[in-house]
């Protein structure tokens, strides 16, 4: 069976709803999803309560989750230097990500800054996280193309890849931010991205819609992604992005389709389906 790594993110499914969820209905939630066998859940963010008032409860959600019989690890968004500090006492969290645009105006929109000061501020946060015992991943937003018109092509994701990994990023992640990747964009970068870029991990972030996921998905596989990131009922996307929230790569989706590979890991079915019953029958009625 291929070793294959699962990460589930409720945090991307949350940000966007602008109505604040309950920590407590967001505690029982995550509760369930790590009994569930997930590799990874991306689980909060440390970043201004004011640009993203849904995840201002972090810090409270790390404190309540349960994290007895849980195999999962877990990952929380740091936007910078600054609020990468306010991560450090949570020593249960054991990655911490970065959204690193490879659109410049993607860069100003989501984090108020430009490439090339990003390179800095990531520069800054590793050596926090190395020095604490984290572990940064670098997620590469925009790799398949952006809505604004900046310059995009392969050689452009790989140009600024290499430069991460010059400062010692060696955990990154392809991602899709509004749904622009086609099978053919995926299977060119991620066939050759581990070739351009040494890195210790790797995998892609996809966001898709109904028609497309399935070969976005197989794409990826056949150019030998093995990490994928996906939330369950497909909900979320990046508030900052564009104008409308692009729905994640939905869970049940990839399972589906690592089932048919026959490369599915064990997972806990029956927290599975709590999950999900809990997703669409109270916490979906929180943010109606």
């Amino acid at each position: 069976m291929a070793n294959v790594t699962l990460v589930e993110c409720p945090r991307d499914a949350m940000q966007g709803f602008k109505t604040i969820i309950p920590t407590d209905i967001k505690v029982k939630y995550l509760d369930i999803l790590l009994r569930v066998g997930f590799d990874i859940i991306d689980i909060g963010s440390f970043v201004s309560p004011k640009a993203v008032p849904q995840m201002a409860d972090t810090p409270k959600v790390l404190e309540s989750i349960n994290l007895e019989n849980s195999r999962s690890e877990l990952l929380v968004i740091v936007a910078n230097y600054k609020h990468s500090q306010r991560a450090v006492p949570f020593t249960q969290v054991k990655y911490w990500g970065y959204s690193f645009g490879i659109s410049e105006t993607f860069m100003n929109r989501n984090l108020r800054t430009t490439r090339e000061e990003g390179l800095k501020e990531v520069e800054r946060i590793i050596s926090l996280a190395e020095n604490h015992g984290f572990t940064l991943v670098v997620y590469l937003s925009m790799a398949f193309g952006n809505p604004y018109g900046d310059p995009w092509s392969p050689e452009e994701v790989f140009y600024w890849a290499k430069r991460l990994y010059e400062i010692g990023v060696t955990h990154q992640v392809l991602a899709d931010t509004t749904a622009m990747a086609t099978p053919e964009t995926i299977s060119l970068l991620c066939k050759y991205f581990p070739e351009e870029v040494p890195v210790n991990n790797w995998g892609i972030h996809l966001h898709t819609t109904p028609t497309n996921w399935r070969d976005n998905v197989e794409a990826a596989w056949n150019s030998g992604c093995r990490r994928f990131d996906s939330a369950l009922g497909g909900y979320g996307g990046c508030p900052f992005a564009a104008d409308e929230l692009v729905s994640n790569l939905p869970t049940e989706n990839l399972i589906e389709f690592l089932r048919e590979k026959n490369a599915l890991p064990e997972l806990n079915w029956e927290a599975l389906k709590q999950a999900g019953d809990m997703l669409h029958l109270v916490f979906m009625e929180t943010i109606s």
